[in-house]
């Protein structure tokens, strides 16, 4: 029995059961978080630790230290042994250019199943947020969906997002929201409280996009271009002169292709994309933090999935940019409604991994991610981001597409029998409800072949 259909076996019960433990490894994740005041890290591990950072690789470090920090029961006497033990093991791939654009926003996930494949989602059409990593991917999403995200950012501020996307055919069209906020207050050289006030910076995005080519063989090549324009409020009693408004886009390809594929599957088990992301012009003097990404995702069977992107910041003032980074992903459809995802995020001396699960019903899809993070903690180092995700249909597509199939199957019994009028008629309806079911079209033209053969026949017999 394939693989692919072993997962979609497990017994209800034995899901029920994975689906409890999983919930309760989360609640101890939680109590461990708020109630944990100190992580004890013995000799013994710093020391093993320690000779691991020499001989492995960044990306097997990273994962290394994951594990090792998630695991219960190490406990140390502060923890600022433990940050500095992180710092100190990429500092040497530290990036002295990091920080030196505006709109952090821009780089902040929101949250979801993206982040929890560590935002290597150049070349994965996930949901409404993909229109944040790659704008020509709403054009290829399957359901209309309206996505609330919330996520954790330093100390008590977050970052709450609003996606939609929907799609007509090949053209896609999707709008959003992102604002992160900070209370802040200012004090005297006396420590009295001169203010408070609150500072926030928001990103609005339009997005659309159009798939060409597409047809039963091609998925096609998407094309897509997002504006954003971004507001920074800084209330002139903290600073003046600081806030700003700066007008930015984006712009993607993506396609989809079969190669490798060792199982039956009308999706594609490769897929390609490239953005320009943040492209603008300079803000109070500072650049957009504008990059180049390039992805790729490939499922060696069908319900795994693994994700990587090569970034590169670009300043379009002509200064130094910030290095290269990469990101990469996993998933995991373990049951029709439960994933799993793990990922991470390298970028300089900021590493940042994450977990995440998601819960998909009929109506709508919840995800819960875990994210350990260098990149935007200074204390405890982690946080969590959660979605609700509401789904609102696929404009008929399925039932269309359900349609075009007992169309093109009656065609081809009709052909058969040797009906090739009534199989024309089949194929004939088929490819009236989508130009692009190729098999009728080719179909079609043989049965039509056909008939305009039978009938020379037939008038030959008639001369003689």
């Amino acid at each position: 029995m394939p693989i692919s259909k072993c997962f979609r076996t497990i017994k209800l019960q034995n899901v029920y059961i994975i689906v409890k433990i999983i919930l309760k490894q989360i609640v101890l994740i939680l109590i461990d978080i708020y109630y944990a005041d100190k992580i004890f890290i013995e000799i013994f591990y710093k020391s093993l630790l320690l000779y691991i950072m020499k001989k492995m690789k960044p990306l097997f470090l990273l994962t290394l230290l994951f594990f090792l920090f998630n695991t219960k029961n190490l406990y140390s006497s502060d923890y600022s042994d433990y940050y500095s033990l992180l710092t100190e093991s990429v500092f040497a791939t530290s990036d002295e250019n990091t920080g030196t654009t505006v709109f952090p926003i821009l780089k902040i996930p929101a949250g979801g199943k993206p982040e929890a494949m560590g935002t290597a989602q150049t070349a994965v059409p996930t949901d409404s947020s993909s229109l944040l990593y790659n704008p020509a991917l709403s054009s290829v999403l399957d359901l209309t969906e309206l996505s609330f995200f919330h996520n954790n950012w330093i100390s008590d501020s977050s970052v709450e997002s609003i996606m939609f996307t929907t799609r007509f055919n090949d053209f896609g069209i999707g709008t959003g929201f992102k604002l992160v906020y900070l209370p802040f207050t200012a004090y005297d050289s006396w420590g009295i409280a001169e203010s408070k006030a609150y500072l926030f910076e928001g990103v609005a995005i339009l997005n659309a996009s159009y798939n060409f080519f597409r047809n039963f063989y091609f998925d096609g090549v998407s094309v897509g271009v997002s504006l954003k324009v971004g507001y920074r409020h800084i209330p002139t009693s903290i600073y003046s002169d600081q806030s700003s408004l700066a007008i930015m886009g984006d712009a993607g390809l993506y396609t989809s292709f079969d190669f490798l594929k060792f199982y039956e599957s009308r999706k594609s088990n490769w897929s390609v994309g490239v953005v320009f992301r943040n492209a603008g012009a300079e803000t109070l003097g500072e650049a957009l933090p504008t990059e180049l990404s390039a992805g790729f995702s490939y499922a060696p069977i069908e319900p795994v999935q693994v994700a990587a992107d090569f970034n590169l910041p670009i300043n379009l003032l002509g200064e130094t940019a910030e290095s290269w980074y990469i990101s990469g992903g996993f998933n995991a459809d373990i049951t029709d409604f439960f994933s799993f995802q793990a990922g991470f995020n390298y970028m300089g001396s900021n590493p940042r991994l994450s977990l995440g699960s998601t819960i998909d019903l009929e109506n709508i899809a919840f995800n819960i991610n875990y994210t350990h993070d260098l990149t935007t903690s200074t204390s405890i180092l982690n946080r969590f981001s959660i979605e609700a995700k509401l789904k609102l249909g696929d404009e008929g597509r399925y039932e269309r597409q359900k349609q075009v199939d007992e169309l093109y199957i009656a065609g081809l019994n009709a052909y058969a029998e040797g009906d090739l009028q009534r199989a024309i008629t089949y194929w004939e309806a088929a490819l009236k409800i989508d130009p692009t079911f190729t098999p009728a079209k080719e179909f079609l033209e043989s049965a039509k072949r056909s008939l305009d053969l039978l009938g020379e026949m037939l008038d030959l017999n008639k001369v003689e």
